[in-house]
């Protein structure tokens, strides 16, 4: 046990990273050394990011705690406290079934974790003494992502309803933060040398209905493209119903904003996107689709499909499977239906489609997709493209194209042994060739 250390880990997916990151910080004002997901837990406290969003995140979070209280029956650790979305949507359950934890926090009052820390420091008898101000802890944190990239989440929680979703149960409706706020957020990133700025809320597309009575997504990626030192802008988790057109003007017309857009659709039969509750028919969502690609010529778009939601059809899936193969989606995740307690679907729709069912449909949807992106890597051979490089790795440099997002996406692989290459540069390289997950190239 390492005193004064306290060791962060982060579960579920990048919103929860940016809690973390701005929890580090506060924890580090009072003097504590802060580790994020280390190897080895070995600080006195161990603070744990819960995800709470389908049923393997939720048993990923429990096992963790489990893990790490029992480091503490051990007395390897001497507090454990545990927050996020897990923690915001069964804390009396968690509270009854693991004792052990010292106290769970919800999604948003982390900030009393930091005074429970802080009490406890000062009965240590250590002082707890922090010059930063409030708005510096609002837009200060400990950057875990590479040093050249970072998260910038502008909203909290989402008014769709979506009959699957248990994200509006446990984050509420939709809040979005002030523009001035995140541009400052932004200006802070920039000057601790972020170059590539990755937009994330659960819905980007509702940004500013609520702050400001219309669409604003569209105002607020002009203004962070226009801030010096932003070389990517990258946009995360658009929703379809409703979508800002002006948002593609601004695409098409900044180069630094990334010819890339995320946006899940899930189905395209009408009869399962009425029952999920989406608000959108199948043939808007190709004119949509179609319109984007009209405007933004060039752009890579990344979605999400499910399978198996109650009462979809062979033919429904026959339609699915039509629409990946029309749409040729660049990039592209499916999963299967998992009912969630106290969602719209648990309460009204019996989970009718069998275990087997869903995941043959999930495979055979998969490999449609897997065709798709092999087609896509290929035709990229020859095409001189921009990449930054994230990392070193073995024999090879490893960077991302403006048409990947960290971690979820395809990456570019440069030989070392004949390059001297720098991490968080931007180079235009040759692509070379192509296999199964990545692309390679030479630097031009």
């Amino acid at each position: 046990m390492i005193r004064n250390r306290i060791d962060v880990i982060t579960l579920g997916c990048s919103k929860n990273l940016v809690d973390s990151e701005k929890l580090m910080k506060q924890l580090e004002t009072l003097g504590f050394t802060v580790c994020h997901n280390p190897d080895k837990v070995s600080g006195e406290m161990v603070v744990i990011n819960t995800c709470g969003f389908i049923g393997d995140a939720k048993e990923e979070s429990v096992n963790m705690i489990l893990e790490v209280c029992e480091l503490k029956a051990r007395r390897r650790i001497r507090k454990v406290y545990v927050m996020g979305c897990l923690s915001q949507r069964f804390f009396e359950e968690l509270n009854d079934e693991i004792p052990e934890v010292d106290r769970y926090f919800g999604k948003f009052n982390w900030n009393e974790l930091v005074e429970e820390v802080k009490q406890l420091r000062r009965a240590d008898g250590q002082t707890t003494d922090c010059q930063a101000s409030d708005k510096c802890l609002r837009l200060q944190r400990v950057l875990t992502t590479p040093s050249h990239y970072a998260y910038v989440k502008i909203g909290e929680g989402c008014n769709r309803l979506c009959a699957y979703c248990a994200i509006p149960i446990i984050t509420g409706h939709h809040v979005s933060r002030p523009m001035e706020e995140i541009l400052d957020e932004v200006r802070w990133l920039t000057g601790q040398g972020v170059k590539e700025i990755q937009l994330i809320a659960q819905d980007l597309t509702y940004y500013g209905l609520d702050l400001y009575h219309r669409p604003g997504i569209a105002e607020l990626t002009e203004k962070i493209a226009d801030i010096p030192g932003v070389e990517w802008l990258r946009l995360h988790y658009a929703y379809p119903t409703g979508f800002p057109y002006d948002l593609l003007r601004v695409m098409r017309e900044h180069p630094n904003v990334c010819n890339y857009l995320d946006i899940a659709l899930q189905h395209i039969s009408n009869p399962v996107l009425k029952r999920m509750r989406r608000h959108i028919t199948s043939q808007e969502t190709y004119d949509l689709l179609a319109t984007i690609r009209h405007e933004v010529p060039g752009i890579f778009l990344r979605t999400t499909l499910m399978v198996g939601f109650p009462g979809e059809t062979d033919e429904d899936f026959e339609q699915m499977k039509a629409f990946v193969r029309e749409a040729r989606f660049e990039r592209m995740g499916a999963f299967a239906y998992s009912e969630e307690e106290g969602t719209y679907a648990a309460e009204h729709y019996a989970d009718d489609v069998s275990d087997d069912v869903k995941q043959q449909r999930l495979d055979e949807l998969m490999a449609i997709q897997q065709e798709i992106a092999d087609e896509v890597s290929q035709s990229m051979i020859g095409n001189t493209v921009r990449v930054v490089i994230d990392r070193e790795e073995g024999d090879y440099y490893v960077g991302r194209t403006e048409y990947d997002s960290p971690e979820v996406d395809p990456e570019v692989l440069i030989d070392r042994r004949k390059n001297n290459l720098t991490t968080g540069e931007f180079y235009n390289v040759l692509i070379t060739d192509a296999d199964e997950f990545d692309l390679y190239a030479k630097p031009i």
